[in-house]
């Protein structure tokens, strides 16, 4: 069996630390590549995704702090759509800096608990 890469040992630690602590909550998860950042909120009972947002739609481009809280805007908005009012922020390999940390801020301003 291969050795896990750094990132990958990182994402899977904190997603057993999420299922230990998360109940019946659903994840809101991220991902960022160089060209874009997504988010979306995932009920894992269920297997199914209730609501996204990116930089790919037409509201917010780039892959800067700034595209990044419009997309936590975008989630909380839609999450509120759905009906989901509090989630676990599920951050994966990437560090909570940057990006992660304004889409993570302007979702807790949008109205999301987490």
């Amino acid at each position: 069996m291969a050795k896990l890469s750094l990132f990958e040992r990182r994402r899977r630690r904190v997603r057993t630390a999420l299922r230990a602590r998360s109940g019946d909550k659903p994840r809101l998860s991220v991902h960022r590549t160089g060209r874009h950042i997504y988010a979306q909120i995932i009920n894992d009972a269920e297997g199914r995704t209730v609501a996204a947002a990116s930089t790919l739609g037409a509201k917010a481009s780039g892959a800067n702090i700034n595209a990044a809280s419009k997309v936590g805007k975008d989630i909380a908005d839609a999450a509120k759509k759905a009906g989901v009012t509090t989630v676990v922020f599920d951050r994966g390999g990437f560090l909570f800096h940057g990006r992660v940390k304004a889409l993570a801020d302007a979702a807790r301003e949008g109205g999301l608990e987490f």
